[in-house]
């Protein structure tokens, strides 16, 4: 039992060497870093600690950007064994705008607007449907008929003068609020 112990600790210690692929140097401020990218061109060589082996010291991927941002805008590349007098074409720059992203943008603009319109649409419907309603049934109370009703026990029975109150005051509620202009909410 205890060979495949050792057997799985050895194992487990050769992962680790992946690890020690790493770049190790002293910034600009004196403190140690621990990277798995090379450090900016800006560090001197005599602050690189540690780097992996079979390696040479390449600019990190900022460098070009931030050389790009001195240069106002004109970063040019050189391929690694031309001489420093002679420069590469600049590297195209993106359009300003992406027409694609630009084409889906206004599709779900549209899409959101036409949504609200629906929506809007759809509540002014059920809006007229109670205005309606509530007309009607108002113009039933005020016609002086007798009305029945059907209360709590399920049981029929006429509406007195103060039942017949109660929904007039409610179907003036639904017409108030209905039949108006639409509330901005």
């Amino acid at each position: 039992m205890t060979k495949h112990k050792l057997v799985l600790l050895a194992v487990a210690c050769t992962w680790a060497l992946g690890a020690s692929a790493q770049w190790q140097w002293v910034d600009k401020d004196g403190r140690k870093v621990f990277s798995d990218r090379p450090p900016p061109a800006e560090t001197p060589q005599a602050n690189i600690l540690q780097q992996p082996r079979g390696t040479s010291r390449t600019p990190a991927p900022a460098a070009p950007a931030a050389a790009a941002a001195q240069d106002g805008g004109a970063a040019v590349s050189q391929p690694a064994g031309a001489p420093s007098g002679q420069a590469a074409a600049p590297a195209p720059r993106p359009a300003g705008k992406d027409e694609a992203l630009e084409k889906k943008k206004a599709e779900a603009e549209a899409a959101e607007a036409a949504r609200k319109k629906a929506e809007a649409e759809r509540v002014a419907k059920a809006r007229a449907d109670n205005c309606a309603r509530a007309r009607q049934a108002k113009a039933t109370l005020n016609s002086g008929q007798l009305l029945s009703h059907t209360n709590a026990q399920g049981e029929r029975g006429f509406m007195d003068d103060a039942t017949r109150a109660a929904e007039t005051q409610r179907a003036d509620s639904v017409i108030a609020s209905d039949c108006g202009p639409a509330a901005a909410r």
